[in-house]
């Protein structure tokens, strides 16, 4: 696997990792897709947060984050948050992004089907990676997705 990726629960973060990572998150999801939406959800801290730096370990270039099966009625391990720095894509690094998070989420929950909300252009990068969508499109923060399932 990639040297690059690693993962650690929110507590272990360090304050530059999480800094990090909301700026990217906020550099792709409300700045470039101009979608103003709540991105501290209450979830991170009960996530464990996927991480890639390029080579120098100098900038964040990927995340994402898996919310385990935590609440009552939720029924899958979700990985969500999935980003790349636009400089990044086309490059192979979202597959191998996900790949790892694939891993962790066997690792820490292993049997638990995995679930991600997937906004429909990325549909088929999604299905080449396994996941099947299941149940209709859906506006999330005014972006057309689908829900996605990966059965283990």
């Amino acid at each position: 696997m990639d040297r690059r990726f690693y993962n650690k629960a929110f507590d272990a973060l360090t304050l530059t990792e999480l800094y990090d990572l909301m700026h990217l998150r906020q550099e792709v999801f409300i700045v470039e897709q101009n979608c103003p939406y709540q991105d501290a959800d209450n979830m991170d801290q009960v996530s464990e947060h996927i991480l890639a730096y390029d080579n120098d370990n100098k900038g964040l270039i990927a995340c994402a984050r898996i919310v385990p099966r935590i609440l009552p009625d939720k029924k899958y391990v979700s990985i969500g948050r999935v980003i790349s720095k636009g400089a990044h894509r086309g490059t192979g690094l979202g597959k191998k992004l996900m790949q790892y998070a694939i891993k962790v989420c066997k690792d820490l929950h292993p049997k638990e089907h995995i679930k991600i909300s997937a906004q429909v252009y990325a549909l088929g990068f999604y299905s080449n990676l396994g996941f099947v969508a299941t149940g209709p499109e859906y506006l999330e923060d005014d972006i057309p997705h689908r829900a996605m399932i990966l059965e283990v």
